[in-house]
């Protein structure tokens, strides 16, 4: 899968790794571009999936950068494409008998991700100033019976489907108290919503009438 090209450094230190590579870009494939440095001649001397059009044999320009052989793990950092595309990279660098023998380079194209959180931060996203459309909500008792249930459950920290029983008394008696129970059909709406039957929600609301 890799393209790569045997140093006399890399074939005898540097060649285990390729395969590493290889299995690593075929994982992530086609997102992925795994490459090798070699240290002692500082050059490309493996890539695996390239689609940064670098080359085998071509310097790896380490000594212009920040490189430091001391370090284990660099980043992750990004990067841009010669096509514009974002890249998200983490460099591990390979050693042998203490020795820094050699950079290994994942590149993984993001541009793809970025562009889906775009997509789905606009679709979720709703105006800051934007009204609920009064014409919709005047006398929706669904939504005012969500919001509800959702303000009590967050204030306590628990989930709806987490609910025990005296909580879901308690719930109900609250409810009733903010006049949940005045729209047509919210008991049976409500005790769906708490997984419980009809029979017992009203039970739960004539414990609290009779009290």
């Amino acid at each position: 899968m890799g393209k790569h090209i045997d140093t006399p450094v890399a074939a005898a230190e540097l060649a285990p790794y390729y395969r590493v590579c290889d299995a690593i870009a075929l994982l992530l494939q086609p997102h992925a571009e795994v490459v090798i440095h070699d240290l002692k001649s500082d050059t490309v001397c493996h890539i695996s999936n390239n689609f940064s059009k670098r080359v085998i044999g071509e310097p790896s320009l380490l000594d212009e950068t920040d490189f430091k052989p001391t370090e284990t793990i660099i980043g992750p950092y990004e990067k841009v494409n010669w096509d514009g595309r974002r890249i998200k990279s983490v460099s591990i660098v390979l050693h042998a008998e203490e020795r820094a023998i050699g950079v290994l380079c994942i590149n993984v194209d993001v541009t793809h991700i970025h562009a889906a959180m775009q997509v789905l931060g606009s679709l979720a996203s709703v105006p800051v100033d934007q009204d609920k459309p009064a014409a919709l909500f005047k006398e929706d008792w669904h939504e005012r019976v969500n919001e509800y249930i959702k303000s009590w459950t967050t204030h306590r920290g628990i989930a709806v489907a987490d609910l025990g029983r005296s909580e879901k008394q308690e719930l109900i008696r609250a409810l009733a108290d903010d006049g949940a129970f005045e729209g047509k059909h919210a008991a049976a709406y409500i005790s769906r919503i708490l997984g419980m039957g009809r029979a017992t929600v009203y039970n739960y609301l004539k414990v609290e009438q009779d009290a």
